[in-house]
């Protein structure tokens, strides 16, 4: 018998991960696909995956995997819902929207989605296919609107150093993510440059991590005293003689101002404010201030507080003191987004935009699903949507609020899922969707410099269908403005949009599989100005005017007039109290990647349960055993799960890791039963990680 060897295909990881992996597909004799590896050729990449897409042929052939479009039959919830045709579906939807739209307005429609693709095709056409009808926008608040806007306050630009520069850094900070879970290749090369440099790792994070287990320096702080940290680390900076006078003289707006604003803010302040001691403080400052190749990698964890814009700030102002920036392997990089400079007017339409049409916050849906009248803007209420790439009846904050707003009768929701999620659970129609190995699409990294081709590499089971598809024909039947893109294939709109950006055609992408869009030295470090009219670095940020991606329309939210001029700990968490002694941090587990993935049975079995983590010292005081059954709550809700002992957690912190899915928990009220979904300054975004709580045994 001849062994046949496995063919290779190449694609792109598109889950919402900064790292968006270059991939190297087995494909068996039959077609399917087997094991999936990193690219070594791809220089971010470099071989490195996450476990949990290593394993992607146990989602794409999961047996619970949705094959058929469903039509509830049951009371909302039930999850009882009968097969029907694909055109059967299609036109039931076309029919509510049309009668919603009728007696409402075009605005009563909300489609809704998020991350669950990060592809620019499958993901964003949505905004075509809103913009088409008028139906309501979407103002994005989940993720990035804190972290972008510290970062760009600062430096002008949602752009950095080169990530691969890291593997030639003399000192790397990971500063607010844990990569080992979230973000493998940032550990790839902050490991090269150990082995090859001995280069140290100093790490920041609220409990000791798996990254922080690989730090020479931990810094465990308590939740929301990032800003205060980073001040300290700069009051020691100016004090000891490592500031760069030359380079703050020459690419900063205003370096007087800011020593004179530090001279109060000293390690004895941070230490009381943060948990740590003087002595640690001074150690990471004196570490910084000596190794001037030092690369800061900034993440979104700690900017999902209420004051996560001023902490992003202060942190990376850090590297302009130090003159970081001047030194190939040293600066601070948070997100590459703003290099890649791509047309995408065919996938989005934004030439059909009414201004006029509102722009709900997608993180104040349990509000605006509950006829609030300040979330729906004064306008009518929602009483249809299609939902894609998301799942917000688990991972959206407020969750009580969430399920009795998608629990109306009178809402008529469409979902387009993989799986049966608990969102899905409560729509009339639910439709299957393709996973990314089965349709095509293209991708950009956050966490690198790359665009990459994501080609379809095996046929989907004959239910399922892309995104794509799914709105090219609603807009048919709908009567939408025409519009070229509903006449498109996805191969089409990337070529399109490759022609039109200037980056060739799908023809050369296909052959190079992905484009290093990487500035030069110069401009990646500033070093010909940075991104501000004056090319300046600004210690002073105009919070109620600086450049926001995600800015949404009108004024900036008042919250932003008591922020603070210069980098600061801004006092402004969701503090505790005598009834709430507990800071919540809701951080990502290493084999879920916010819902996805907790749907398979090694990530399951790998993360056992939902608990709560909690230092001995504390649960003492509430009589806590490890491993008791106990319950989390606030004025949001409250919550069931396991206690585990942690020593190495902040004083006064709880985490519980990973979005479980809701029926994991006792009661079926998953974590974001306690998160808020008040917008923060400066403009907007959920604060995930800025709960206040009281935990207890359970009798």
């Amino acid at each position: 018998m001849t062994r046949h060897e496995p063919q290779t295909a190449f694609s792109a990881c598109p889950h919402d991960c900064p790292s968006t992996c270059a991939l190297e597909i087995d494909l068996r004799p039959d077609g399917g696909i087997g094991r999936v590896r990193g690219a070594k050729d791809n220089t971010y990449t470099a071989g490195v995956i996450c476990a949990k897409v290593a394993r992607y042929a146990e989602r794409l052939y999961h047996p619970d995997r949705l094959l058929r479009p469903l039509r509830r039959i049951g009371r909302k919830g039930e999850r009882r819902f009968e097969e029907i045709s694909w055109d059967a579906a299609l036109d039931l939807i076309a029919e509510r929207f049309l009668a919603a739209e009728a007696e409402h307005g075009a605005e009563t429609v909300w489609p809704y989605h998020y991350a669950g693709t990060m592809g620019l095709v499958q993901r964003d056409s949505i905004h075509r296919f809103r913009h088409a009808k008028g139906y309501s926008r979407q103002f994005d608040t989940f993720c990035t609107n804190m972290a972008w806007t510290g970062y760009v306050a600062g430096t002008g630009k949602l752009a950095g150093p080169d990530p691969r520069e890291m593997a030639l850094s003399d000192q790397i900070v990971i500063w607010g993510t844990n990569p080992v879970a979230t973000q493998v290749n940032v550990m790839t090369h902050a490991i090269a440059a150990r082995k090859t440099r001995g280069a140290r790792i100093i790490v920041v994070d609220v409990y000791e991590t798996d990254t922080m287990k690989q730090a020479d320096l931990g810094l465990i702080i308590k939740p929301g005293t990032d800003g205060a940290l980073a001040c300290a680390i700069m009051h020691v900076l100016f004090r000891d003689g490592y500031a760069d006078r030359p380079y703050l003289d020459a690419y900063t707006d205003c370096p007087a101002a800011l020593e004179a604003h530090l001279a109060a803010r000293t390690p004895e302040w941070a230490a009381g404010l943060t948990g740590l001691s003087v002595e640690r403080i001074e150690e990471a400052a004196r570490r910084i201030g000596e190794v001037k190749k030092t690369y800061f990698r900034l993440g979104y964890g700690f900017t999902r507080s209420r004051n996560g814009a001023v902490a992003m700030h202060a942190a990376t102002s850090i590297a302009a003191v130090t003159g970081a920036w001047k030194y190939e392997g040293g600066g601070a990089f948070h997100n590459n987004g703003a290099i890649y400079g791509h047309d995408k007017s065919m996938i989005e339409a934004p030439e059909l935009i009414d201004p006029a049409v509102r722009a709900l916050d997608q993180s104040l849906i349990g509000r605006i699903l509950t006829g609030d009248t300040a979330a729906l803007l004064g306008g009518p209420p929602v009483t249809a949507m299609l939902i894609q790439n998301t799942n917000p009846v688990s991972v959206a904050p407020e969750q009580e609020r969430v399920k009795q707003g998608f629990l109306r009768e009178d809402l008529f929701t469409v979902v387009h899922e993989q799986f049966m999620t608990e969102t899905a659970e409560m729509a009339d129609i639910v439709l299957p969707a393709t996973q990314f190995l089965e349709h095509d699409d293209i991708y950009k990294g956050g966490g690198h410099q790359h665009l990459m081709l994501g080609p379809k590499v095996t046929d989907p089971p004959s239910g399922p269908r892309e995104n794509l598809y799914v709105l090219n024909a609603l807009a048919k039947r709908l009567g939408a403005k025409d519009h070229p893109g509903f006449h498109m294939t996805a191969r089409e709109h990337i070529d399109w949009m490759l022609k039109s950006s200037g980056y060739g055609s799908l023809e050369t992408l296909e052959d190079s599989r992905w484009i290093d869009l990487q500035p030069d030295f110069e401009t990646s470090h500033y070093l010909s100005g940075f991104g501000h009219a004056d090319g300046k670095y600004h210690f002073r940020p105009d919070w109620g005017k600086s450049a926001s991606p995600n800015k949404p329309a009108g004024d900036p939210m008042g919250p932003w007039r008591t922020m603070p001029d210069l980098p600061d700990h801004w006092d402004s968490i969701e503090h505790t109290d005598l009834q709430h002694p507990f800071r919540l941090v809701t951080a990502p587990a290493r084999s879920f990647l916010n819902s996805t993935f907790n749907e398979t049975e090694s990530s399951r079995k790998r993360e056992k349960r939902p608990e709560v983590w909690i230092r001995p010292q504390d649960a003492a005081k509430y009589k806590i055993a490890d491993g008791a059954h106990v319950k989390m709550g606030n004025a949001r809700g409250v919550v069931t799960l396991h206690a585990r002992y942690v020593d190495t957690i902040a004083p006064g912190t709880v985490v519980s890791e990973g979005l479980w899915p809701n029926s994991a928990f006792e009661d079926g009220k998953g974590i974001n039963t306690l998160t808020g979904a008040d917008p923060v300054a400066p403009y907007g975004g959920a604060a995930f990680h800025d709960t206040a709580v009281w935990l207890r045994a359970m009798d």
